[in-house]
């Protein structure tokens, strides 16, 4: 019997993006670890045989000194995404000029640097708007990667202010970061945006666990296993579980420091979760993949949006 599908993304956060985020000085210079980062994922990546999307952020794609690591994540059979331009996590907030602006031209440096056009637009901190999803539309791309289901953004940003330096401002901006207690009602299944115009944009949520909406991706399974690596297992188990008994394709989401420790980018080792090594965290990733693998077959995004778009069972909602 043929194996279900999950897909696989990274949202391509460089050093900057993260420094941004949590109001740290220095970001405006737009320090990397592209050229640390990029070989190392690609490698782990070619040893398990596991090829996904990388969702790359425009500025780091306008800069000379990423191009080279960039352009081997194509040159590697990678699938390539739009995460935006500026990493602004106030996406919501952008008019729908901006949203214009703020994608094209990302889109354009993004292809020019990767030779890949992008497909798909994942918002930086699952930041979206219905103007976002029309403009996406508009501009012809085929999915949005942004919405994230689950009934615990709040306390998530609660702990993001907590663990930050930003000033009263940057909080202002950045309020609805994760999302609303309300999100945990949204679908886990893709479906389709339908607009005004009747065309059509489909939506890939990132995979919360089905029923509970608590997220499951590495970032939590790494928190999980610094306490318990059993319980970081059965947390994952029952996960798929509940995947394959509501009949959910799983989205499964990285980020860089989830499979890189402070021993290689030793200017984020403050970070949480970067006292765990780079040995530590690529051995609980390659164990994670392998669980998956049992159970689903793995694709990238792009892959996975072919595979399903004919789908009758695939829902519609109307902006």
């Amino acid at each position: 019997m043929t194996k279900p599908l999950a897909n696989i993304s990274l949202d391509l956060d460089n050093q900057w993006s993260y420094m941004k985020i949590h109001g740290e000085k220095g970001w405006e210079d737009y320090p990397s670890y592209l050229d640390i980062f990029v070989p190392h994922i690609l490698d782990v990546l070619n040893e398990l045989d596991q090829k996904i999307t990388f969702f790359i952020v425009g500025q780091d794609a306008a800069l000379d000194k990423n191009h080279n690591a960039l352009r081997s994540i194509a040159d590697h059979g990678h699938d390539i995404g739009n995460h935006s331009f500026k990493h602004e996590t106030w996406l919501h907030l952008y008019s729908r000029e901006q949203l214009v602006e703020e994608i094209t031209q990302a889109h354009n440096v993004i292809e020019k640097v990767t030779g890949k056009s992008p497909t798909g637009f994942r918002g930086p901190g699952f930041s979206w708007s219905f103007d976002l999803i029309e403009v996406l539309a508009r501009l012809g791309y085929t999915y949005d990667a942004s919405t994230l289901p689950t009934f615990i953004g709040p306390l998530a940003r609660l702990y993001y202010f907590k663990t930050s330096n930003l000033t009263k401002e940057e909080r202002e901006d950045r309020k609805e970061i994760f999302g609303k207690f309300s999100d945990g009602f949204r679908s886990l299944k893709p479906y389709y945006w339908k607009l005004k115009d009747n065309s059509k944009l489909m939506e890939i949520p990132v995979t919360t666990m089905p029923v509970l909406k608590i997220p499951f991706h590495l970032s939590y399974l790494l928190y999980i296993s610094n306490y318990s690596f059993a319980l970081m297992t059965i947390y994952l188990k029952k996960a798929i579980f509940l995947c394959k008994l509501t009949n959910t394709y799983p989205s499964f989401l990285l980020h860089p420091l989830d499979l890189i420790g402070g021993d290689q980018i030793k200017s984020l080792a403050f970070f949480p979760g970067m006292n765990i090594s780079s040995e530590r965290k690529v051995f609980i990733f390659k164990r994670v993949i392998s669980m998956l693998n049992q159970h689903f077959t793995l694709v990238n995004m792009g892959e996975y949006v072919e595979l399903i778009k004919n789908e009758k069972l695939l829902k519609t909602a109307t902006i």
